[in-house]
Formats: structure tokens, C-alpha cells, sequence
């Protein structure tokens, strides 16, 4: 049975949701604020529902203090349309986006979708080596010269997609459509931004040659 962690202030909400994720086979656990949010996340939900404009500790930073140790898909649920939001909250490390109010029903198929993607693929150890650097598929893991590098999910989920497809290019509508989805509510543009943080993360490892910009088509992986 997955488990899912609701995070939002308003008690109505997280109980319409609990009782409607519960009665499709789910596991649930709540919390009301920020704070509650970060120690209930070390819990290893499979799935984060977590709402932005809470009090005190927002969703957003709730996000970023939790990406570094978990990997699982996290929706934000908002009452915030500006595309500027959307990225910030893309760039924290969101999967998806729910505006409020919202249909249950596509919120469910949203849940459904995210977790099945996440866990379709079990497979054995899979390392490739670009020189100096090791890149293990399955235990998403980076290192340089045996050193770890820390990548956070999205940013992870971009290098794998590029180095598994050594010297293709993928422009960033692509990029965009493989790993947050069809019909994912946002903008192609916060690729760029994880793409920049990729590049400062291989430069301080002195590989930021195999990232490589096609000028006009998009991004590519050399080995």
C-alpha cells in the first residue's frame, strides 16, 4: 500500500483528501503546518501533497529543506496561477501543481500517474562512467573522482535523461514534456534554470564539459 503525506493548514481540506485517497487503497498521513511537515516527510511517504500558502513555513520552504533526503513526487496544491510561482515552485523541487479549488477525481489520476511513474522501473545496478564521472541509474547517485555529488530529484531525473541518451538533443520543450508530463501546468522554461544549476554543480567537479548547449536546438550529453 503507498503512503502519501497531505500537508495543509485548513483541517477541511486534509480531511476531503485523507478520506478520499484512503478510500482508493492508500495509506495516509497529515499535517497541518511546516514544521510538522518536515519530520512527518522523514517517514518516507511514496507521494507529498503539500500546500504553498500555509503560515509561518510555506510550502515552498518546506520543499527546499526536505529535497536533499527525499525523492519522492511532491504536488503542491495552491490557490497561486502566476507563472512566476510555478517555476519558483518547480525550481524548489515540486513535481506538479494543483490549483485550488480542484477536481478530487484529477487529483486522484494525478497521484495515480506520478506513482506509478516513480515506481515502474526496478532494475539491477546500472553505473555508466563518463571519465571521472560515475553515474549509478539505480541508486541515483553522482560522483566525481569517487567523490558524491548531491543532485536533487528533477536536476537527477535531467542528467539521467541526457547521459542515458549520450549525443542526442533534447531542447527544453522536450525535456519538459518527458519528465513533468503532458499535462503537467507550468513552463518549459524552469528547465533552463535546473539545467544552470546542473552546469554549477559539474563545474565545481571540473566536468562541465559533458553537458554541451546546441545553440538554437537545445542540450546534449557528451561522455
Amino acid at each position: 500500500m503507498y503512503k502519501i503525506l497531505i500537508v495543509d493548514d485548513e483541517e477541511g481540506v486534509v480531511s476531503l483528501l485523507k478520506d478520499y485517497l484512503e478510500l482508493n487503497q492508500y495509506e495516509t498521513m497529515c499535517a497541518y503546518n511546516g514544521l510538522e511537515a518536515v519530520g512527518k516527510s522523514k517517514e518516507n511517504p511514496d507521494l507529498i501533497l503539500l500546500d504553498i500558502n500555509m503560515p509561518g513555513m510555506d510550502g515552498l520552504f518546506v520543499c527546499r529543506q526536505i529535497r536533499d533526503y527525499v525523492d519522492c513526487p511532491i504536488i503542491f496544491l495552491t490557490a497561486r496561477i502566476e507563472d512566476a510561482d510555478k517555476i519558483k515552485g518547480f525550481a524548489a523541487g515540486g513535481d506538479d501543481y494543483m490549483v485550488k479549488p480542484f477536481s478530487i477525481d484529477e487529483l486522484g489520476a494525478r497521484v495515480a500517474a506520478h506513482i506509478r511513474r516513480e515506481h515502474r522501473n526496478t532494475r539491477q545496478a546500472n553505473v555508466r562512467y563518463f571519465g571521472n564521472l560515475a553515474i549509478d541509474y539505480t541508486a541515483k547517485t553522482v560522483s566525481a573522482n569517487g567523490n558524491g555529488m548531491d543532485f536533487p530529484k528533477k536536476e537527477f531525473e535531467i542528467l539521467e535523461l541526457l547521459s542515458m541518451n549520450a549525443g542526442q538533443v533534447f531542447d527544453k520543450e522536450r525535456i519538459y514534456e518527458l519528465l513533468w508530463g503532458y499535462d503537467a501546468q507550468g513552463d518549459s522554461g524552469v528547465v533552463a534554470e535546473h539545467i544552470r544549476r546542473i552546469r554549477v554543480r559539474l563545474r565545481a567537479a571540473g566536468e562541465e564539459h559533458h553537458l554541451e548547449t546546441v545553440w538554437g536546438l537545445g542540450y546534449k550529453w557528451v561522455g
